[in-house]
C-alpha cells in the first residue's frame, strides 16, 4: 500500500475532531490552553484555600489565556466564554476549520472540507473494525477514504476504462458510468436497509411491482406493514459524487446539497407513489453527507431497532455500517476504473 504524503494544512485538518472534518488526532497546541483554563477555573476556589501566594498561578492563567485567545482567533480584550473544556475547545476548532476553508483556492477542496464536516460523514472513523460484522476496511480502502477526506493526491493521472482522463485525486472514478462498483454499492445498501427493517419488525420486499401502473417505475423497497399513519413505507437509494463537476458549484458553498438535489429528483420521479405510501428518498454522497429526509428515516429505523434489542446505540451502529459501505465501495469504484495494463503496473508497484 502506498503511503499518503500530507502537507501542513492536511495535517491541521487531521488534528481536528471527526465532527469537524478531521481524524480526531488532536494536537497539544490546540488542546492545552483550553484544558488548562477549564481545569484552573474548576479548581480556583480550592487553589485559593491551599496556596498563600497565588501570583505564580495567576501568571500561568494569564499566559494560558493569551495562548487560547491566539488559537481561537480572538482579541486579548475579549473575555473567554463561561464553560468547561468542551466549550473552549469548540471555539478553537471552529476557528481552525474556518481558517482552513478560507485558505482553499479551489471549489474541489472547499466542497471536500464542507462535506467532511457534515453530519455522519465521519461515522466510519468511529466504527470498531470487526471483520465478522463487516466493519473492517482493507488497507487500500482506508488509504482512499483518508485521501478523499483530507484532499490528498491518491494516484497518478491516468485514462479510465471509459476513456475519460482521471486526475490525481481520482475524482472521476467514483462516478464513472462504466464502473461496476456503483451497482454493487446500490444493492449492498438496499440489502442493509431491508435487513435492518426486518430486524425491527417491518418485513419488506425489494423492487416491488405494481406500485406505479403507468410507466413501471419501481422504488428500491416497500414495507409489508404500515410504517406510520396507517401507510406502508417505500424507499429509494441513490449515491451521488460530492465533487463531481456538475455539483462543485453548489457543494463548494454548502454541505449535503448534492444529496438534497438527488433526493428531490427521486421525489419528483415517485410523486405518484407518495399519494398512497410514505416515500423516503435516501441520498448519500461519496464523501459522506446524507439528505435530511433520509437521515430522519434511518434515525427512526435505528430507534425502532433499539426497541427490539434494548440497545440505545442502534442508530449509531446503523449509520456506521452505512458509512463503512460507502467507503468500501468508493475503493471498489476506484480500483475497477483501471485498465488491465494499469492494474498490472499497480500490482508490480505493490510488490516492490
Amino acid at each position: 500500500m502506498q503511503h499518503l504524503s500530507l502537507n501542513d494544512d492536511q495535517w491541521l485538518q487531521a488534528s481536528l475532531p471527526v465532527w469537524s472534518g478531521g481524524l480526531g488526532v488532536r494536537g497539544v497546541t490546540q488542546l492545552a490552553s483550553s484544558a488548562f483554563l477549564a481545569s484552573a477555573a474548576g479548581t480556583l476556589p480550592l487553589q485559593t484555600l491551599i496556596l498563600r501566594n497565588g501570583s505564580a498561578s495567576n501568571d500561568d492563567i494569564t499566559h494560558a489565556s493569551n495562548h487560547w485567545h491566539s488559537v481561537a482567533g480572538l482579541a486579548i480584550s475579549d473575555s473567554p466564554p463561561v464553560g468547561g473544556h468542551r466549550v473552549l475547545d469548540s471555539i478553537v476548532v471552529g476557528h481552525t476549520f474556518e481558517t482552513l476553508c478560507n485558505k482553499q483556492s479551489t471549489q474541489y477542496h472547499k466542497a471536500r472540507l464542507l462535506a467532511a464536516a457534515a453530519d455522519h460523514s465521519g461515522d466510519w472513523l468511529h466504527a470498531i473494525p470487526i471483520s465478522a460484522c463487516g466493519l473492517r476496511l482493507s488497507d487500500e480502502s482506508v488509504r482512499l477514504a483518508l485521501a478523499l477526506r483530507l484532499g490528498v493526491e491518491v494516484c497518478h493521472p491516468f485514462t479510465c476504462i471509459c476513456d475519460t482522463m482521471v486526475d490525481a485525486f481520482g475524482s472521476h472514478t467514483l462516478s464513472c458510468v462504466r464502473g461496476p462498483g456503483r451497482s454493487q454499492r446500490h444493492h449492498f445498501i438496499n440489502d442493509l436497509i431491508a435487513r435492518s427493517l426486518s430486524k425491527a419488525g417491518y418485513p419488506s420486499i425489494k423492487e416491488p411491482h405494481g406500485l406505479i401502473r403507468s410507466d413501471g417505475k419501481r422504488p428500491d423497497g416497500l414495507t409489508l406493514i404500515p410504517w406510520r399513519e396507517g401507510r406502508c413505507a417505500t424507499w429509494d437509494v441513490t449515491v451521488t459524487h460530492t465533487v463531481a463537476a456538475s455539483y462543485l458549484a453548489i457543494t463548494s458553498s454548502s454541505a449535503a446539497v448534492a444529496a438534497e438535489a438527488a433526493a428531490r429528483r427521486k421525489e419528483e420521479k415517485y410523486v405518484e407513489i407518495s399519494r398512497t405510501h410514505l416515500f423516503f428518498p435516501i441520498a448519500f454522497e461519496t464523501l459522506g453527507p446524507i439528505n435530511r429526509v433520509g437521515t430522519e428515516f434511518l434515525s427512526t429505523l435505528g430507534h425502532r431497532l433499539s426497541l427490539i434489542s434494548d440497545d440505545p446505540r442502534e442508530s449509531y451502529f446503523l449509520f456506521q455500517r452505512l458509512s463503512i459501505a460507502i467507503q468500501r465501495f468508493n475503493a471498489v469504484c476506484f480500483s475497477s476504473s483501471f485498465g488491465e495494463a494499469q492494474a498490472q503496473f499497480l500490482d508490480q508497484q505493490g510488490h516492490t
